[in-house]
Parts: C-alpha cells; structure tokens; sequence
C-alpha cells in the first residue's frame, strides 16, 4: 500500500463530522479528567488534536512516514506538546505505558493477517497500564462483504479529482480499494496518482476472543457511533475493552 502522495490531501476527503463522531464516543468512556492516551494509527494526528485540546496526553504512533510528516507540521502549527512517532502497531515498543489507547477509522482491518491482528492487540495490552482501557471501531462482515460488493465513488473540484472503485479481496471478509487521484500540479496540469488500500475484518467474535487472550476482562461492543448493540446488518463495529 502506497502513501506517497495521499497523506497530503487526506484531511480534504476525510469528513471531518466523524472525527467529532469518534472524540464524542471516545469521551463516555475516557471521562473528563486528563488521561495518558496512546492513539495508533494517527494518521495526520486530527483526532490525537482534537483528543489533546480536551486536555489529555496523547501521543501518535503512525506505520506511514509520509503520515507523521504531515501530522507532526500539523501539530507544530497547532503549538502543542503531542509527540508523533512513526511504529508498526503490531511490533509496538514505546517503553511506557498508557491508560488510554485508541486506534479508531477502521485501522485495524489493514493489517494482512489475523496473526498481525493478535500481535498488535498483545502489544496493546502490554502497553496498558492495570485496568487501562482499549478503544477501537472495525468494518464489519456485513460492510466488507455487502456495503463494499461493487462500490463506486467519483468526485472532483478544481485541485483534485477522485476515483474510488472497490473489489473482492482475496481472503475471506475482505476488500481491496482502488484510489485515483487527479491532482493539480503547479504548472495547471493534472498528475495522475494511483494507490491500493486492502482491508481485511473478522466476525466479532474473533476480535473478542483475541482481547480475552491478551487479558482484557471486560469488553463491551457497540456499532455505528451509538451505545447500541451490533445487529446483522451494522457497518462499524466498536469495542471498548478494559484490562
């Protein structure tokens, strides 16, 4: 998966309705109280921000170098202490350990493999301090194999075109998107940009099982930014598990 080119107009096709989404559900759990939170998968660091201007310690950990280039301008622009480190999440080793550790945007389903999923929920774990709390939101089956099944997304405007077409992935419950970008150069031509994002979920029991494995007790599980209960047909799934 490429991140050349996206992470500089990434915050321009995001909504950023769902970053309030994600902070406002995140808050019933975290409280109002400053918490030591850990946001994997920050990508250009707008929800670690918005969790940071609340009054928390956050830190950002991000696999892409193009990402943490931009949150880090990102960050200094906003002249706060938020450190922003570049890590896979499933090899995570920070040293410290965190009562708060988020990984929102369906950042889990980009990992390959379940054996990725496992190794990065036991160096969640690991990175908990007792009774720390992990929250996190994935695609469900439902969306990956319904919501995604012949999705098509165009959109333009004078600096940027967008092609989204999405497929059949080649494992089970899984999606490859396919992303083009036509964007304006300096000399008013139009660069043609071309990246593959997979995405792979599991039922929720699977995610379930494995936070029972890696000692989380108490795991409750929400869907679509509600404190409702998955149904068949729910999109996201979120999990608020606690150590």
């Amino acid at each position: 998966m490429s991140y050349e080119y996206f992470p500089g107009f990434y915050d321009r096709l995001m909504d950023s309705e769902l970053y309030d989404e994600w902070v406002e559900f995140s808050a019933d759990f975290i409280g109002d109280t400053q918490k030591k939170v850990l946001d994997l998968a920050c990508g250009t660091a707008e929800f670690a921000l918005r969790l940071s201007f609340l009054g928390h310690q956050v830190t950002g950990v991000d696999l892409s170098k193009e990402m943490v280039t931009v949150a880090k301008e990102k960050v200094a622009a906003a002249e706060i202490n938020l450190p922003i480190l570049e890590q896979d999440m499933s090899k995570l080793a920070l040293g410290q350990t965190f009562d708060v550790v988020t990984c929102f945007c369906d950042s889990l389903n980009y990992l390959e493999t379940e054996q990725a999923l496992a190794d990065t929920i036991q160096a969640v774990s690991a990175h908990l301090e007792p009774s720390g709390l992990f929250l996190f939101d994935v695609h469900s089956v439902f969306k990956i194999d319904q919501g995604f099944k012949d999705y098509s997304y165009g959109d333009s405007d004078e600096e940027i075109s967008t092609i989204w077409n999405s497929f059949p992935g080649e494992h089970p419950h899984s999606v490859e998107h396919e992303l083009t970008f036509y964007i304006l150069g300096e000399d008013d031509t139009y660069n043609r940009v071309d990246e593959l994002h997979k995405e792979r979920t599991y039922p929720i029991a699977t995610y379930e099982n494995l936070l029972k494995k890696y000692g989380f007790t108490k795991i409750d599980i929400y869907a679509d930014f509600s404190h409702e209960k998955p149904t068949n047909t729910s999109e996201r799934i979120f999990f608020a598990a606690r150590k």
